[in-house]
């Protein structure tokens, strides 16, 4: 550990101290850059040397959240930063040691690293909170009983109720999503996005068709056949007026009133 013995004195002369390598000394530097004037010229050198000196600790804070599925440079990065900004707002004066206060920030900073920055799908804060309190957990009593631990155990461990835990186990499905692309059969053809349902027209047309009976038996004989002819028999306006006897122009102002029915029909039916 990168770390330098002399005093706060010395920084306020104007020079930074070369580094030595024992634990004291990253405590002394700590005190010593909070000592000196947040203006002095050395302060800047001064900070970076206190950051090198704590960086073995926000490693090994890091260490602790590694095999969580995040790779351990990015929780050594984020507990780089948490350690950064436990430096720059380090208060001597309130009697509190630095690794005292160092601690839970970098702690902070990389449970907000898992809660912000790994969920595939974001879920309520509560939720991310207790999949980190039921995955400890479950390493503990593993551990400790000697086999896998139950919903109950795991309840009892953390003095929640089991369905609290059933809660944080479902909402811990969110934290990973599977890509569309996954092979999902035995020759690799075939992939999960092949396997999902897309939208049916077929489904508004059959409603359709069961509304259609009912409001074609609103019309008259006459304008049922007509509406037949036409958009079943396929016959012109022209050819529809030689069967029935009628003009042509009479012919289309019965499909345009007969037409009108059913649309007011079928828009009362799906109110």
């Amino acid at each position: 550990m990168a770390v330098i013995t002399a005093s706060a004195r010395t920084a306020d002369a104007g020079t930074v101290p070369a580094p030595e390598t024992n634990a004291d000394g990253a405590s002394e530097l700590i005190t010593a850059m909070a000592a000196m004037p947040v203006g002095h010229p050395s302060r800047a050198a001064l900070r970076d040397r206190a950051i090198e000196a704590w960086l073995p600790l926000a490693r090994h804070l890091a260490q602790r959240y590694s095999g969580r599925g995040e790779p351990t440079d990015d929780l050594v990065q984020t507990a780089t930063v948490g350690l950064i900004k436990a430096v720059d707002r380090f208060d001597a004066d309130r009697g509190v040691d630095f690794a005292g206060y160092a601690i839970p920030t970098i702690i902070g900073e990389i449970k907000r690293h898992f809660r912000d920055r790994t969920w595939s799908v974001r879920v309520p804060r509560r939720l991310q909170e207790l999949r980190l309190a039921i995955t400890e957990a479950n390493n503990t009593l593993t551990h400790t009983l000697g086999r896998a631990p139950t919903v109950a155990d795991i309840a009892a461990h953390l003095n929640v109720t089991e369905e609290d835990v059933l809660e944080g186990l479902e909402g811990a499905r969110a934290y990973n999503a599977t890509s569309l692309s996954t092979p999902v059969s035995a020759d690799g053809t075939t992939e999960l996005g092949d396997t999902l349902g897309g939208e049916d027209s077929e489904f508004e047309l059959a409603e359709t068709r069961a509304a259609l009976g009912p409001a074609l038996a609103t019309l008259d004989e006459r304008e049922q056949k007509i509406l037949t002819l036409r958009f079943y028999g396929n016959l012109t306006q022209s050819q529809i007026a030689e069967q029935v006897g009628i003009s042509q122009m009479h012919v289309s102002r019965l499909l345009t009133k007969a037409l009108a029915k059913l649309r007011k029909q079928l828009s009362a039916d799906v109110l």
